[in-house]
C-alpha cells in the first residue's frame, strides 16, 4: 500500500469515527468500487417519545 492510500484510509477511518460518535440510531453504508471507498451513506434514525 502507498503512502497516499494509507492517508486515504486514515482519512476514511477518521470520517466514520466522526459518524459514529454522532449517532445514536441508523446505520452507515459504505459504497466500494475497485477496491477503493467512493461513497459513504448515513441514515440516522430519531426516537420520538409519546
Amino acid at each position: 500500500m502507498s503512502e497516499t492510500d494509507e492517508k486515504k484510509q486514515s482519512s476514511h477511518f477518521e470520517i466514520l469515527e466522526k459518524l459514529l460518535d454522532t449517532m445514536r440510531y441508523g446505520s452507515i453504508t459504505l459504497i466500494v468500487q475497485d477496491g477503493k471507498i467512493i461513497q459513504i451513506d448515513k441514515t440516522e434514525k430519531y426516537r420520538l417519545k409519546d
